[in-house]
């Protein structure tokens, strides 16, 4: 589908910028809890297998948000459906930061990544729909730059916070994030016109299609390996290396250097 740019090249930097910048807050609340298990599992009076499953929680709210949200969603602009969002992201940071348990954090960080998938879906479209035809693929590469750079500043950033003054701080802080991101949204994005609801039962029909459970089941497979190590790459370096808190930051700082190259390597 082709796609008309509504924006001046001056609009569409700013607009690229905006959603950059929530990818970015994204990206850091998502890995952040990584490198805080332990202050986190000491904090709500939970082992740290326990506190893992706040990562697991995480990433069922972006399988069930994903598709809910952006049904839910298409009915309205493609601004405010990211404004919306990033309402939904700053909501769960903020119940996160101020959970008086482990079952209320759990419930936090489920309401957080609701949504993640539906943000980068249309944030895609948007970012495509601001630029010339044959600069979109760079837009979409310009708005998941914030989701790269959460990875080398962003999460060592939120890390080495939450092991100064308190994890509750980080989570506090991402939500400011959300805050500047939908006021960012609101400034930059055109506004666009209302969507239409789409017929349900043919977007689901695509889960029957070999190709597309082949990748969805590759993708579960890598995701899945990577997580297994990183969820518990925090109490892993300090038990097995006796590693100080500066060294998961720099570590965790590295991990994200590492996911920036392969993905330079991958295209």
């Amino acid at each position: 589908m082709t796609v008309t740019p509504t924006a001046t090249p001056a609009h569409a930097r700013w607009a690229l910028l905006a959603l950059a910048v929530g990818a970015f807050g994204i990206g850091t609340t998502e890995f952040s809890p990584m490198g805080l298990l332990p202050v986190i599992a000491e904090g709500v009076d939970v082992s740290i297998p326990k506190a893992g499953l706040l990562i697991s929680a995480y990433a069922i709210g972006v399988m069930i948000g994903a598709p809910i949200m952006t049904l839910a969603f298409t009915r309205f602009g493609k601004r405010t459906a990211l404004i919306l969002l990033m309402a939904i992201f700053t909501l769960g940071n903020l119940m996160s930061a101020m959970a008086p348990g482990y079952f209320t954090l759990l419930a936090a960080r489920l309401v957080t990544s609701l949504n993640h998938g539906a943000f980068f879906g249309l944030g895609a479209v948007v970012a495509a729909s601001v630029v010339p035809k044959e600069k979109q693929a760079s837009a979409v590469a310009a708005m998941f730059m914030g989701l790269t750079i959460a990875n080398i500043g962003g999460v060592p950033a939120a890390t080495w916070i939450g092991q100064q003054i308190g994890w509750r701080m980080a989570f506090a802080g991402t939500a400011v994030i959300g805050v500047l991101a939908i006021a960012a949204l609101w400034f930059a994005l055109p506004r666009g016109e209302r969507g239409v609801m789409p017929d349900v039962r043919r977007e689901l029909r695509v889960l029957t299609r070999p190709p597309v459970l082949l990748a969805m089941a590759t993708t579960v497979m890598g995701a899945g390996a990577m997580f297994t190590l990183y969820t518990y790459v925090a109490p892993a370096l300090e038990t097995l290396t006796g590693a100080s808190n500066s060294f998961v930051t720099l570590g965790l700082a590295l991990i994200g250097v590492g996911f920036t190259i392969g993905n330079w390597l991958g295209g």
